[in-house]
C-alpha cells in the first residue's frame, strides 16, 4: 500500500512542471528550427575555409598533427595559402637547444609546395652543416615564386663557412627563377658580384629592398649596378666600404624612385689600420635633394682615431648609433654637421663632461627626438639646458643616472621633477642593474 501510494504522488507530481523544465520546453521552442537545420556535430565536416583559418593560428608541430585527424583536414593541409610564407629552421641537434624543421617535411615541401612559397626565410645556428642544408634546399627551389627572401645565422655567422660556389649557385637557383623578389636579406654570407648581376638581370623591377652586411665578397661596383637597374629599390642596408660617391648619385637620378631608408654599417675589420673614405658633400645633397624624407642610418663600431673622415662636413644623417666609445671632438662635429639628426645613442665617452657638446646639438639639431647616453658624463645643469632647448620634442630620453653628475644649481631629485616639466610627462632618469 505504500508503495503504491508513493508511485500515485510521484506521478501526479509530474503532470506539474518545475522550473527548470520550463525553461528547458522554452529553449527548444525557441531554437526548435535552428537545432531541426544544424547538422550532428562532426569535427571533419567543418568548411574548409574555417579548417584554413583554424590552421593558421596553429604552430607547424600542431598543424602538421592536426592534418592527420582525417581526410579533410590533410587536404586543408596542403591548400596552397597555408605554404605561402615559411620559415625552414635548420640546427643541429648536438649544439642547439632550437627544435629543426624535419626532415620528412622539407621534403614534402620541396616537392609539393614549392610554387607556392613567397616569403621564406632559412634560420640556422652556428654549424657549417646547418648553413650547408640551407644551401641545399635552396638550389631545390627551381619552381618558385619567392618575393622574400632572408638568411638569418642565430650565432655567428655560419653561411660565411659555406663553399662560396655552393652559396653562390644555390642563391642563383633562386635569383633565376622567382622572377618577383622585392626584399632580400643576406648579412653575413658569401654573395659576390657575379650573383648580384643575376639578381639584377631577373629581378630589377620588382626589388624594393636589399640588406646585406658583411659580406665581403661584394665591391663598391657590385652593389653600383643594383642600383643602376633596380630603379624601385626603397631600402638599402651595406657597410661602409661600399658607399661611394657613384652609389649615391645613382640612388638619386630621375629615374629611380625616392629612397625611403638608408643603412650604413662603420665596421672595422682590423681595429687601428683601417682606412675610411670620405663621401662628397655633394653627393649626399643629391640623395636629399631627390629623397627629401630618406633616413639615413649609421652604425659605429669603431676604434676613437678611425672616426676622423667622418662629419668634417655637413652629413644628413639621421640616426646615429655608436657602439664604442666617441671622443668629445666627433660628438661637437656632430653638432655643427648633423642638421637633420633625429636619433643619438652613445654608448660611451670617457670622463670628460659633454655638456657643451649636448647643448650645441640640441641647438642645431632642431629634428632631434631620442637620445640615450650610456657610460657618459654630463653636469645636472649641462643636462637641464640641453632638455630645455630641446622641450617636448623629446619622446625618448634614456640617461643611466650614473651619467649625472649633481653640482650647486640641481641633485638628481630637482632633475627629476625639472625633466619631467619640460617633457610634459614623468621622467627618471635609468637605473643600472643591481643583479
Amino acid at each position: 500500500m505504500m508503495k503504491r501510494a508513493r508511485v500515485n504522488i510521484t506521478s501526479k507530481c509530474q503532470g506539474f512542471p518545475s522550473a527548470d523544465g520550463r525553461i528547458k520546453r522554452q529553449k527548444t521552442e525557441l531554437l526548435g528550427p535552428f537545432l531541426a537545420q544544424r547538422p550532428a556535430e562532426d569535427w571533419g565536416n567543418l568548411p574548409h575555409h574555417v579548417v584554413l583559418q583554424i590552421f593558421q593560428y596553429l604552430s607547424l608541430v600542431d598543424r602538421a598533427r592536426a592534418s592527420s585527424v582525417c581526410r579533410r583536414w590533410n587536404e586543408v593541409f596542403h591548400i596552397p595559402d597555408l605554404w605561402r610564407r615559411f620559415e625552414f629552421e635548420l640546427n643541429q641537434p648536438a649544439t642547439s637547444y632550437l627544435k629543426s624543421t624535419h626532415p620528412d617535411l622539407i621534403q614534402q615541401i620541396i616537392k609539393r609546395h614549392a610554387q607556392h612559397l613567397q616569403y621564406v626565410s632559412f634560420k640556422v645556428d652556428s654549424c657549417t652543416e646547418s648553413a650547408e642544408a640551407a644551401c641545399n634546399i635552396l638550389s631545390q627551389l627551381v619552381n618558385c615564386t619567392i618575393k622574400t627572401l632572408g638568411l638569418i645565422s642565430t650565432a655567428r655567422p655560419s653561411f660565411m663557412d659555406v663553399s662560396q660556389s655552393h652559396f653562390v649557385s644555390a642563391l642563383t637557383v633562386v635569383f633565376v627563377n622567382s622572377k618577383s623578389l622585392s626584399s632580400i636579406k643576406i648579412d653575413d654570407t658569401p654573395v659576390d658580384d657575379p650573383s648580384l648581376k643575376v639578381l639584377v638581370a631577373n629581378n630589377s623591377d620588382t626589388l624594393k629592398l636589399l640588406k646585406m652586411s658583411s659580406c665581403p665578397h661584394v665591391s663598391p661596383a657590385g652593389i653600383l649596378c643594383v642600383a643602376d637597374q633596380c630603379h624601385g629599390l626603397r631600402e638599402l642596408a651595406l657597410n661602409y666600404h661600399l658607399l661611394s660617391d657613384e652609389l649615391l648619385l645613382a640612388l638619386s637620378s630621375e629615374k629611380h624612385v625616392h629612397l625611403e631608408h638608408l643603412r650604413i654599417d662603420v665596421v672595422s675589420e682590423t681595429p687601428g689600420q683601417t682606412h675610411f673614405h670620405a663621401i662628397k658633400r655633394s653627393s649626399w645633397e643629391a640623395l636629399v635633394r631627390h629623397s627629401p624624407k630618406v633616413n639615413i642610418v649609421m652604425y659605429f663600431f669603431l676604434e676613437e682615431e678611425e672616426f676622423e673622415p667622418f662629419f668634417r662636413e655637413e652629413t644628413p644623417v639621421t640616426h646615429l648609433y655608436f657602439g664604442r666609445a666617441v671622443s668629445k671632438d666627433m660628438l661637437g662635429r656632430i653638432g655643427l654637421n648633423c642638421p637633420r639628426l633625429v636619433e643619438l645613442v652613445v654608448c660611451a665617452n670617457g670622463l670628460e663632461p659633454l655638456d657643451e657638446e649636448l647643448i650645441r646639438i640640441a641647438e642645431r639639431c632642431k629634428n632631434l627626438t631620442a637620445i640615450g647616453l650610456g657610460e657618459c658624463e654630463v653636469t645636472c645643469s649641462g643636462f637641464m639646458e640641453f632638455v630645455k632647448k630641446c622641450g617636448g620634442r623629446l619622446t625618448q630620453l634614456s640617461i643611466m643616472e650614473e651619467v649625472l653628475i649633481p653640482d650647486n644649481s640641481y641633485n638628481m631629485e630637482q632633475v627629476h621633477i625639472e625633466v619631467s616639466k619640460h617633457l610634459g610627462r614623468l621622467w627618471y632618469p635609468d637605473m643600472m642593474p643591481t643583479w
